[in-house]
């Protein structure tokens, strides 16, 4: 069930010439990314053995334009996905078994598992209930062995919960949650670093964080289909043409992730949504459902103890009906309904369509000092 694989160690270092093995080379750390399998329908399956063998879900009803937080695989084999409308999911898989959330029950199943990680190491940065990134750098248990500790960990996992994950061991967290999708489900991959190089060449470039439809369709259109054909471009190239993010593709399609795991992440911004039974018609629909919203993100901020001093403008979401979304923010404004009227007037004349959702919050003051973990420096 958890076949070994090469340790994710450094041994018989020869001279190079790459710039991503030489930021391995002086950076050098053991990141191990854990990622439940299908976390929240693998529980509902684990505590309703009837369930096993079929397409399950879990998510709203589609009654009440809910979507979908997980499919297992069986359901996904018909394309049913995560954050995908229920109804939709619904007519492309019409076997599948919904089932509703029981967040408590998630979050006693994520404790469990991060205790196992405690076992290991400290330095645990969590993305949700069901994925962390782990240093294990100096770590003595299992003599050191990145990926004996990420198979220890996994099998732990399983023991203490019938629960299977998976893993991935790099020199860095981009690779590391890279490689954590490798052997899905219930495997693990570990990318040495002096195997990066090699490992990159053939990546597809939609699998660089950052790169969605837009920025690939972009990417296609000058030929580039993978890290490989992206590494061709020099630093100028790609920065003249995509910005500062040219400057992250420069180095994200080398392999190079300076970022270090973090313990604790400084919350960006602070908001309250709403999905409506039945799509807003305009846009004084909008403002009528707004007051409630601004009421209850009020009452939120105030139970949180955040004031004017804690934020620096607000933003809006809007969702359409047919699943477009805009956002809206502006910074140096006050919480009041005409600014937020305002933001929405400006969202909503962006498609001039039905809404089916409403979001407002407000952009937190970042208090920690910026992190820049793509810089050029080293070239």
């Amino acid at each position: 069930m958890f076949p070994f694989l090469v340790d994710c160690s450094i041994a018989n270092f020869e001279d190079r010439n790459s710039l991503s093995f030489s930021v391995c080379f002086k950076r050098m750390r053991k990141i191990i990314h854990v990622d439940m399998d299908c976390f929240f329908a693998a529980v509902e399956v684990r505590d309703h053995p009837h369930l096993r063998g079929k397409p399950v879900a879990v998510g709203g009803s589609a009654k009440g334009r809910g979507v979908l937080s997980t499919a297992n695989y069986e359901a996904r084999k018909y394309g049913v996905r995560s954050a995908l409308p229920t109804a939709t999911a619904l007519r492309l898989c019409p076997d599948l078994i919904l089932m509703p959330h029981r967040f408590h029950v998630y979050k006693e199943e994520s404790q469990k598992v991060r205790e196992v990680f405690e076992e290991y190491t400290s330095i645990i940065q969590p993305l949700s209930l069901d994925e962390a990134f782990l240093d294990v750098t100096d770590c003595d248990q299992c003599q050191g062995s990145a990926t004996l500790i990420a198979q220890e960990i996994r099998k732990k996992i399983f023991e203490r919960t019938k629960l299977t994950a998976s893993a991935g061991i790099a020199p860095n967290k981009f690779l590391a949650k890279i490689a954590s999708d490798w052997r899905k489900p219930n495997g693990q991959f570990t990318i040495k670093p002096e195997e990066i190089d090699t490992f990159m060449i053939d990546l597809p470039v939609t699998k660089i964080f950052g790169v969605g439809k837009v920025t690939a369709a972009k990417l296609h259109g000058k030929g580039i289909k993978t890290c490989g054909d992206l590494q061709k471009y020099s630093p100028k190239e790609l920065y003249d043409w995509m910005g500062k993010f040219g400057k992250q593709l420069y180095e994200l399609s080398r392999g190079i992730d300076t970022r270090e795991v973090k313990t604790s992440r400084t919350r960006k911004s602070f908001s309250v949504e709403n999905t409506y039974g039945t799509d807003l018609p305009d846009l004084e629909a909008c403002f009528e459902k707004l007051i409630p919203l601004m009421d209850e993100l009020q009452t939120r901020l105030e139970k949180k103890e955040i004031t004017s001093n804690d934020y620096k403008g607000i933003q809006i979401k809007i969702k359409f009906h047919d699943f477009q979304t805009t956002t809206v923010s502006e910074a140096g404004l006050e919480l009041t309904l005409e600014n937020a009227k305002r933001l929405i007037e400006k969202g909503y004349s962006r498609e001039m369509k039905p809404v089916r959702l409403l979001g407002v919050g407000v952009q937190l003051i970042d208090k920690d000092p910026p992190e820049d973990p793509y810089q050029l420096s080293l070239l």
